[in-house]
């Protein structure tokens, strides 16, 4: 075929090249990058076991904003002649593990007639948000030297900061954000901790917590508390309150020494350099607040990474974990052994906090004892009958049950209009005045434990409020800024709810 085609266009400046899939050895050693990688029927002469490696090879040949253009074979398998089964789902989760996104597929006959053969079109797109940022975080991922998991570590820290505590984040200057290093160590801490639970290895030579650098008496003293509980907003005192603090300058020390020092540009200069606090005093009482967490230094990421690591977390993060995942198992047949892939999963999973929404219902309910509730979206009157409390964002969304983001509703407007969609622009402004009033009975009025904690979590959660601050009309402000980000970064589809927004005079 490549010789039909080279007679073809004899004419023309094409460079025909002898190479085959999944090595592209060839191809790969030129240096060359492209645009756009079409692959016409030839997926499903690639076995299954190859086709992990291929994808990664095709991916690396792409330039940022590139597209690959799969057609791929659904009908009988013919092993004499080399075609093995396909799908879109394999597809999908190939691209998903490499920081890639379905852009389209279109379904289409086959064009030799054949009535058991028909094709899938696949369009993969690899994001490029124009500044370098995204090529930058590929390369560390994916081809940066690692003799541990430490650096994928620090960039899934840094993803999980960017999504759920963006208002922590300060401006050094035009080039640079600055983070409490605090919360990179405490958020580091909270991933690590499920897998040295399950013995999952971080190094060639590292089984469960050894030869780790921040797993000391500390590190394992915290294997007594859930990760759930080492989040903004929670309080430690005694024995653990004296672990706690000792593991975080110990992970914040881990973090400046290894990955933060490795993690470079081809000039040598450090991606996220640190500022680091060795000597941090020991508070009698341990807040995990903005204040208590920048005790331990700083850490600087560029602009244009912290940007990235806001918008398209939703597909850096996977590839995190999925070469996170691929060098445990690397490491683990090195040492003669299998880890099952469930495992590896469930220790890498996020844990969130279950969808709690009892202290926002317990106020709710005072509230319609005394009377001054209704439905913050249609005005409707509220009963214990008719009380739902809604996540404004909701959880399928952005899980946050922060107590900003959890409003009383008319059950049936929650469930059978809202569902599980955020408020559109003009309604969530024409609901402004309710919202406040919520937030103002039921949190900041009389209630000092759940003023501090919702004063602490719409700082953390919502980039434009300052620690400090007590007007709920910029925390609004915030909310409608999150709703947009969220619209613009992830194409949530909204509720319009035009029938409880006013027209226009």
């Amino acid at each position: 075929m490549r010789a039909a085609a080279a007679q073809l266009h004899s004419e023309s400046t094409v460079q025909w090249i002898n190479d085959d899939l999944p090595a592209l050895g060839t191809v790969t050693r030129s240096g060359l990058s492209f645009d756009l990688i079409l692959l016409s029927a030839v997926w499903m002469h690639v076995p299954a076991g190859d086709r992990p490696r291929a994808f990664r090879k095709l991916i690396n040949l792409l330039k940022p904003g590139g597209l690959i253009a799969i057609t791929l074979r659904d009908g009988p398998a013919e092993p004499e002649r080399g075609i093995h089964p396909v799908s879109v789902s394999e597809i999908e989760a190939l691209a998903r593990d490499h920081g890639a996104f379905i852009e389209r597929r279109v379904d289409a006959k086959d064009k030799l007639g054949r009535s058991n053969v028909r094709w899938t079109q696949v369009a993969i797109r690899l994001p490029d948000d124009g500044t370098g940022a995204l090529p930058l975080l590929r390369h560390v991922i994916l081809n940066d030297d690692k003799s541990s998991t430490y650096k994928l570590a620090l960039l899934r820290t840094l993803c999980r900061v960017a999504d759920g505590a963006a208002g922590f984040a300060r401006d050094r200057n035009d080039d640079l954000v600055a983070i409490p290093l605090g919360l990179v160590a405490l958020t580091w801490i909270r991933l690590f901790q499920p897998l040295l639970r399950s013995r999952l290895p971080q190094s060639p030579l590292n089984v469960g917590y050894e030869h780790l650098g921040f797993v000391t008496h500390a590190f394992r003293k915290l294997t007594e508390v859930s990760p759930l509980d080492l989040r903004v907003g929670m309080a430690f005192s005694g024995e653990m309150r004296a672990a706690l603090h000792q593991a975080l300058k110990d992970a914040a020390r881990t973090i400046q020494q290894m990955p933060a020092t490795y993690m470079t540009y081809p000039n040598g200069g450090p991606i996220l350099p640190v500022s680091r606090i060795s000597h941090v005093p020991q508070p009698s009482r341990i807040l995990l607040d903005q204040a208590y967490l920048s005790n331990f230094g700083e850490m600087f990421i560029p602009r244009h990474v912290w940007r990235a690591l806001q918008r398209f977390d939703v597909w850096i993060e996977p590839a995190l974990v999925a070469e996170w995942s691929r060098l445990i198992k690397a490491y683990a047949s090195g040492q003669g052994k299998r880890v099952d892939d469930r495992k590896i999963a469930d220790a890498m999973t996020w844990k969130e906090p279950t969808r709690d929404v009892g202290e926002a219902k317990k106020r709710a309910i005072k509230l319609l004892e005394d009377g001054q509730l209704c439905c913050v979206w249609s005005q409707k009157p509220l009963s214990g009958a008719t009380l739902d409390i809604d996540h404004c964002f909701p959880w399928a969304v952005w899980p946050c049950g922060d107590l900003w983001n959890l409003m009383p509703t008319h059950r049936g407007v929650n469930q059978n209009e809202k569902r599980c969609r955020p408020p559109a622009d003009r309604l969530l402004r024409a609901s402004k005045d309710r919202i406040i009033n919520w937030w103002e009975a039921a949190y900041t009025r009389d209630q000092l434990t759940l003023r501090e904690r919702f004063w602490l979590e719409a700082a953390s959660s919502l980039p434009s409020v300052k620690a400090g601050n007590d007007s709920l009309h910029d925390v609004f402000d915030a909310v409608c800024l999150q709703r947009m980000k969220l619209k613009h970064d992830q194409q949530v589809p909204e509720w319009q709810g035009d029938k409880y927004v006013a027209a226009p005079e």
